[in-house]
């Protein structure tokens, strides 16, 4: 098993835009000198036989216990379903207990992002509701600082709870530099808090 610190960016996406938002924060972690490692959640389906190949097709590998529980600090991502993360994400999140019951993730550094159809579609809430589980694990939350200042001047996504994403009423507008340039700020920050408290343990 790897010894090197890194950074897990987790997330669920169904039209590609939470996945170009991971991608992006996995850049600024990167960019704060510490490895970055996508990883998904596969599907959920109300059809008791489906069963999702144990590697998807395309994209990130599917997240393992030991790479939450391995991790220096998370991202967690999910895009906006009524206020709240995706089933599969969600699903994911609550397979978790043996992580709680062992303490693997107190102290250890994350934050939250997310994209939503709309502009007012509940991305805040959505945040506020993936925050909920890594409390209970005892992580520390990272938001994003008025800093940053494009928090500022987005007409976009963007809050100080994380990064978000507009994605239009179709699901296909590209992230725009705002957008880009906090996800790459959350990663950068999450990147160098976790190398921080790695040295203080």
């Amino acid at each position: 098993m790897s010894t090197t610190p890194y950074i897990l960016v987790l997330y669920y996406s169904r039209h590609g835009a939470t996945a170009e938002m991971a991608r992006q924060i996995a850049r600024g972690a990167e960019q704060a000198g510490i490895e970055a490692r996508l990883r998904t959640v596969p599907a959920v389906s109300a059809d008791c036989e489906a069963v999702a190949d144990s590697i998807p097709a395309e994209g990130a590998l599917y997240c393992s216990e030991q790479d939450l529980a391995g991790c220096a600090g998370l991202a967690l991502g999910s895009p906006t379903r009524f206020g709240n993360m995706a089933a599969p994400l969600k699903y994911f999140i609550d397979s978790t207990s043996s992580l709680w019951l062992s303490g693997a993730l107190i102290d250890k550094p994350a934050c939250v992002f997310s994209s939503s159809s709309s502009l007012h579609g509940g991305q805040e809430s959505t945040l506020l509701s993936m925050m909920l589980p890594l409390l209970h694990h005892g992580m520390v939350l990272a938001g994003l600082p008025y800093s940053q200042t494009e928090l500022l001047s987005t007409e976009s996504g963007g809050t100080p709870y994380g990064p978000t994403h507009l994605a239009g009423r179709d699901s296909d507008r590209a992230l725009d530099d705002h957008e880009i340039k906090l996800c790459q700020a959350q990663g950068k920050r999450l990147g160098r808090l976790a190398l921080q408290l790695l040295d203080n343990r």
